[in-house]
């Protein structure tokens, strides 16, 4: 059987378009010139913490189980958003909207980043990206909070949302982050895992 092709690392450079914050009391986030993080998250948002409770997408644990708080930040495309609002005959979606804590309008496929993708910013953070986040009907709620004349939005996001609600990211190494700041963004090198398991 022939080996999976593996896919090369990739490097290449972006700038942060937004930076957002949810500190409202809930997850809808609003733009802020900076962010401060620890190795919690972003110091005063909704999502920070070394740990958070399981919920819907980890299946396997009983809901509300303790476990390392791999969502710390959200990370969206505002190409994306934009391409999910025309799905929905939406004028447009904002990153806030949606609890996003990083805005990109240069990252292509953003939502397509491999776990383990680092993005190195100028000032000294680095983050690690965790997974692809899937839309939901929160998000989507929230959204039609906006078009109260749409029913259904929150059912349709999720739909149309899928590969285009951007990434989860925890905090390798802390500090601050400038809205309009640099980062490097490298792509670890990827292989398709193929091992089928043998007939029972």
């Amino acid at each position: 059987m022939a080996a999976p092709e593996t896919l090369p690392g990739r490097r290449f450079e972006s700038r942060v378009a937004l930076c957002l914050i949810a500190d409202g009391g809930d997850f809808v986030s609003r733009p802020v010139e900076a962010l401060e993080l620890d190795f919690a998250g972003i110091v005063g948002d909704a999502h920070a913490g070394p740990t958070r409770r399981s919920s819907s997408r980890e299946p396997w644990y009983p809901r509300g189980t303790e476990i390392r708080n791999d969502r710390q930040l959200t990370i969206v495309s505002s190409i994306e958003l934009a391409e999910v609002a025309a799905l929905m005959e939406l004028p447009g979606i904002e990153g806030g909207w949606i609890g996003a804590n990083l805005v990109f309008d240069d990252i292509p496929d953003l939502t397509r980043l491999p776990a383990g993708t680092k993005l190195l910013f100028a000032g000294g953070v680095t983050l690690n990206v965790e997974a692809e986040n899937g839309p939901c009907r929160i998000a989507g709620r929230s959204i039609g909070s906006h078009f109260v004349d749409r029913a259904g939005l929150d059912l349709l996001f999720p739909k149309l949302g899928k590969h285009k609600r951007g990434v989860v990211a925890s905090v390798e190494k802390p500090g601050s982050i400038r809205k309009g700041e640099a980062v490097k963004v490298m792509v670890p090198p990827q292989r398709l895992y193929t091992h089928e398991e043998a007939a029972a």
